[in-house]
């Protein structure tokens, strides 16, 4: 094996860590929105978890943000203007990629 078969392939297996982490990070970042806007619409307890799972899964419409926004928008009217559901998204992601960095260690 060659020096640049080595190399190639632990660029190949840092690509599929990084891929698998940012999946593990934005679904966190979800769960964090969830129970974030669950508490914004007064849920408490178990329908909290249930209604994180909903914004988790809203991810899976298209690619990005927008369809996670978009739920959460919806969901929030009245409660939470645009410019506060996306700090909060950015700040929700900077700390599920330190969860999920620490988690890793």
């Amino acid at each position: 094996m060659t020096t640049f078969d080595d190399r190639e392939r632990s660029y190949e297996t840092k690509f599929a860590l990084d891929a698998e982490l940012r999946f593990k990070a934005e679904a966190r970042r979800n769960r964090l929105l969830g129970e974030w806007a669950a508490g914004l619409l007064g849920k408490e307890g178990d329908a909290v978890r249930a209604y994180a799972m909903t914004v988790v899964t809203s991810d899976f419409e298209e690619p990005g943000d927008d369809d996670v926004y978009r739920k959460l928008a919806g969901d929030l009217e009245g409660r939470a203007d645009e410019k506060t559901i996306r700090t909060k998204m950015v700040e929700l992601m900077i700390e599920a990629k330190k969860q999920v960095i620490d988690e890793a260690r």
